[in-house]
């Protein structure tokens, strides 16, 4: 249901999104919304193509005056991230979001909210269905398949294109104009470890760990935002005799794992001694960890496990949990310092029923600097006896600060708000360095509103940007 403080203006463009947020979208499950787009197409007469993949082009044509003007492309995804709470109950393969305005933000109730990319898209169809817009002929793109490794993108028939020039409404800074993007890859990591009945006299407990932000595991990774892998690693490695019976924390390669649990067995009393010590290890965290993650809470409960590894294997994992990476690696000498070079993201932890899995992803803007970490990752790998297999990889979009499309944008901002735009590059994995791959010669720009806390239950969107967003989004049209 639409909330009462819903806000209004512009109206297409929230028209479109609250339609959206009612349409189950998971990655992999694009099909209804896709529908939604094609729809929408069909009723104001536009023409629409689809590849193999999913991927869909709507042609709008320009309006009157404006059909000499070069075609313009304007490219969102369809797919959102989906994490929710644990104390949520939601399916987001069939339920609508739940929206929520608060104190000047879109949120939705203890789940991502989809305004990564689900705004963009909505102003894009704004585009096609407010006839009282003037713009050139524009292509409206939507992939498929983002945010599990980018895949509608590296797929797609770019032969469904014809313009040059491309706006990209992915990013989550207002007044920020955004010229590059950082490329990734990554791992599945496994290794099978035997199983042992456990002793009769042992204890059986499971260690929970909740209430950590999480988030964007590019954008947000300079934050230091705690890994609910590192933590729970860390809070039982000095515990002796520890036998792990089952881990299950992370959701994504790019979310920073924000909660999980760990399933053990242990000598009799060594239990007692780790519940005493949970109150201690939050007030250490809590000492050094950010503010968004005050609502950490360990809490340690008795279980029941038929079968446990053997102690020296639960060692192998704790030992291979502390010593793998994860942060950010390398800052830019040349950008604001926020802006990262190289990053990783130990993202995935499972062991069940002896079967280990784990899965890292990585992002860079130079790939060749982030060799040293590639290499230290397969290393750690061999040495902890894991099978590595490569998550499909995809480039960056090498920042162009003299790109002419850019000067025009910033000259626009400029003179329609007062200030002149930061220009930067995102340590994020758009679609614009897969796209500018396929359609070299495309003059590529990236802007959005501002939202935060992406890829986590606390992604919000600020409605204040909004109408500038769209106001600058119509005149940069108008002018080109």
């Amino acid at each position: 249901m639409k909330p009462d403080n819903y806000p209004s203006q512009p109206a297409h463009l929230w028209e479109h999104f609250y339609r959206i947020s009612r349409i189950p979208r998971p990655s992999g499950q694009e099909a209804a919304v896709r529908q939604y787009v094609i729809d929408q197409a069909e009723q104001h007469d536009c023409s629409w193509r689809m590849d193999a993949q999913g991927n869909t082009v709507i042609a709008v044509p320009a309006s009157p005056g404006l059909e000499q003007r070069p075609v313009v492309i304007v490219q969102n995804h369809l797919d959102m991230v989906t994490v929710k709470t644990e104390d949520k109950q939601h399916d987001f393969a069939s339920q609508p979001l739940d929206l929520v305005v608060d104190d000047g933000w879109l949120r939705a109730d203890r789940t991502t909210l989809g305004a990564d990319n689900g705004v963009g898209c909505a102003a894009a169809l704004a585009l096609m269905t407010d006839e009282s817009i003037a713009h050139p002929p524009l292509e409206l793109l939507f992939t498929v398949d983002e945010e599990t490794g980018l895949g509608g993108a590296l797929n797609l028939d770019a032969s469904l294109l014809s313009g040059d020039l491309m706006l990209n409404l992915d990013t989550e800074d207002w007044n920020e104009l955004f010229v590059g993007c950082a490329g990734g890859g990554g791992w599945e990591l496994t290794r099978a470890f035997a199983t042992e009945p456990v002793a009769a006299q042992d204890e059986h407990w499971l260690l929970t760990l909740r209430g950590l932000a999480g988030g964007h595991s590019g954008v947000q990774i300079h934050e230091q935002l705690g890994n609910a892998i590192k933590l729970l690693g860390q809070g039982l490695y000095d515990q002796g005799g520890i036998r792990l019976a089952s881990i299950d924390v992370g959701v994504a390669h790019n979310v920073i794992p924000r909660e999980g649990q760990v399933g053990f067995t242990c000598p009799a009393g060594r239990g007692a001694a780790l519940a005493q010590r949970l109150d201690d290890l939050q007030k250490e965290w809590l000492g050094y960890l950010p503010a968004a993650d005050k609502g950490l809470a360990l809490t340690l409960q008795a279980a029941s496990f038929e079968s446990a590894l053997s102690a020296r294997d639960s060692r192998v994992i704790l030992d291979l949990v502390a010593a793998f990476p994860h942060g950010a690696q390398a800052y830019s000498l040349e950008q604001p310092a926020d802006l990262v070079d190289i990053s990783i993201n130990l993202a995935i932890l499972r062991l069940d029923r002896g079967n280990l899995f784990l899965e890292s992803s990585f992002r860079f803007f130079n790939e060749a600097q982030s060799l040293p970490l590639q290499q230290t990752v397969l290393a750690l790998a061999a040495a902890f006896g894991l099978e590595a297999t490569p998550v499909v990889g995809y480039p960056g979009w090498q920042p162009d600060f003299e790109s002419p499309l850019l000067e025009q944008a910033a000259t626009l901002h400029e003179r329609l708000f007062g200030e002149r735009p930061a220009v930067k590059a995102i340590h994020a994995g758009l679609e614009c360095g897969i796209l500018k791959g396929k359609k070299p010669d495309t003059d590529i720009l990236s802007f959005g509103p501002t939202i935060r806390g992406a890829h986590s239950p606390t992604e919000r969107l600020l409605i204040a940007t909004v109408p500038p967003f769209w106001q600058f989004l119509l005149a940069l049209l108008a002018d080109i």
